[in-house]
């Protein structure tokens, strides 16, 4: 019985962990320190999302609310135009639904000199 309940939980477990989709990479990298502000992000995902919201923060500026646009459907690429706000740290935080339902969130960074 001890084995069943290992097993099922395992299994669970394993279907949980590849149910929700994780970001394989950002441009700019997570990370990356860079001398000029980009024009655009994107994002691209292990598996399909459809984002609900991605959040600008810069610095002790305000956040702002990225425009999504036409990219409201489920997808593994997105692209997402970004207003400058000069030299300084950026925090891009996301939100999303994966394509089982599972609300999904992250976030990544990068540096302007």
């Amino acid at each position: 019985m001890k084995k069943l309940a290992t097993f099922a939980l395992m299994t669970f477990l394993a279907t949980s962990a590849f149910a929700h989709s994780r970001v394989d990479t950002t441009m700019p990298e997570n990370g990356a320190v860079i001398t000029e502000a980009p024009t655009e992000i994107s994002f691209n995902f292990a598996a399909d999302i459809r984002l609900t919201r991605v959040d600008m923060l810069h610095q002790d500026d305000p956040s702002v609310q990225l425009d999504l646009g036409d990219q409201t459907s489920f997808g593994r690429v997105f692209t997402l135009p970004l207003e400058g706000m000069g030299v300084g740290t950026y925090r891009i935080e996301w939100r999303g639904l994966g394509s089982d339902g599972h609300a999904m969130q992250g976030e990544f960074s990068f540096t302007v000199e």
